[in-house]
């Protein structure tokens, strides 16, 4: 059993106040924006240390364990709207922990302080036009002149991309073929020849900003390398790590809203001269998704615990991420037709979170490269 602390409870306590009163009530009005303000939210969640909870004090983190990740992203998936819930995780858990792990000390000065402070917005951006799932086909190259790297290239479907203060960005820094050419750098979003192309229009997660940015001769020093040269893949692949794990918080998060609400309204609407929720068909489905979400957020507290002793968590990571996603669009299904026609309706929050739900199994990795991870970890391939 996870050994949650009377810190704990006290931080989850505080992620539900705040997002409570700092986001549940603008939710309608972001996603009729398509963006969530995130330069006035996030110094707001900086002022509660909640933008680097696990990074080093000297850099404005809290120094905290993983399970207080796990809390963060549970009680913002839980209030919702899932959109700025994930683009917090883009700050806090896939744009930030290389830079952390492996970024100089003058890249951290420059680059994560704000970002924990809540002065920058960060983004990653590693998908592009012609390359998803498959990062070592990437095309965006850096090509080294002097004491600058000079970057052409596109990247697609960037959360963050059009606020972004600055991007993590894996690029083509050498010739070689595969994933050994990779290197991950710190580019500044006014940095001349960095362009948002266009905002893109989403299916769900509205209420965050997704972006095709380009690169036309962009130049940043080689300074602004995090890591070495060409080890940018195995950085990106521990940061995707850190994004998979979060991703399956959020999401327990969502699913337990989901079904509560879905059960309170049950036991209001009455139907045939008795409230829906004494249909057996109706609760006893409810009851099997509950307990399903019940695994998994015991799953995901054991891989935060392995998480904390330093183990590799890899298929920890990846099987969460992959019931996360399949479960989340169970449960989106079932609340909206629990809810009849006024579940269909855009005035009703199951229409968003059905909208929504699918992103689980495509964002950070879709449920078919889980799968072909899965199948190698565990024998199932040639």
């Amino acid at each position: 059993m996870v050994a949650f602390t009377a810190e704990h409870h006290d931080l989850r306590k505080l992620v539900r106040d705040f997002a409570e009163k700092e986001i549940g009530p603008y939710a309608d009005e972001w996603e009729a924006n398509g963006i969530f303000p995130a330069h006035e939210l996030f110094p707001k969640m900086a002022e509660l240390g909640l933008l680097g909870l696990e990074y080093d004090t000297a850099y404005g983190g809290q120094g905290a364990d993983h399970l207080c990740t796990v809390i963060l992203h549970e009680e913002l998936g839980r209030v919702g709207p899932a959109g700025v819930a994930m683009g917090i995780g883009i700050q806090t858990d896939m744009a930030t922990p290389s830079l952390h792990h492996f970024g100089s000390e003058e890249l951290k000065q420059r680059y994560l302080v704000p970002a924990i402070n809540g002065e920058a917005v960060c983004s990653v951006a590693v998908t592009e036009p012609d390359t998803g799932s498959d990062v070592t086909a990437l095309r965006t190259r850096a090509v080294r002149d002097g004491d600058d790297w000079v970057i052409n290239g596109a990247k697609l479907y960037i959360t963050n991309g059009t606020q972004a203060d600055w991007i993590c960005l894996l690029a083509r820094t050498a010739d070689k073929p595969g994933y050994g050419g990779l290197s991950q750098l710190v580019v500044p979003t006014d940095t001349p020849g960095v362009r948002v192309q266009r905002k893109l229009d989403k299916l769900g997660m509205r209420s965050s900003d997704t972006a095709e940015l380009t690169f036309t001769d962009a130049r940043v020093p080689v300074s602004n390398t995090i890591g070495e040269v060409g080890l940018g893949f195995y950085q990106q692949m521990s940061q995707f790590q850190n994004e998979r794990l979060a991703l399956s918080y959020a999401a327990v998060g969502g699913m337990e809203t989901a079904l509560t609400r879905t059960a309170e309204y049950l036991k209001t609407r009455q139907v045939f001269g008795k409230p829906l929720i004494d249909n057996q068909h109706l609760n006893f489905t409810l009851a099997g998704l509950s307990a399903r979400v019940d695994m998994l957020r015991h799953y995901n507290y054991a891989a935060a615990e392995a998480y904390i002793r330093g183990e590799d968590v890899n298929r920890f990571a990846t099987v969460g991420k992959l019931e996360a996603g399949r479960l989340a669009r169970e449960i989106a299904a079932t609340c909206l037709q629990f809810h009849g026609a006024v579940g269909y309706m855009e005035e009703m929050w199951t229409a968003r979170y059905f909208r929504d739900s699918p992103v689980w199994s495509i964002g950070g990795g879709a449920d078919e490269v889980m799968l072909y991870v899965l199948s190698r970890l565990d024998g199932y391939h040639a």
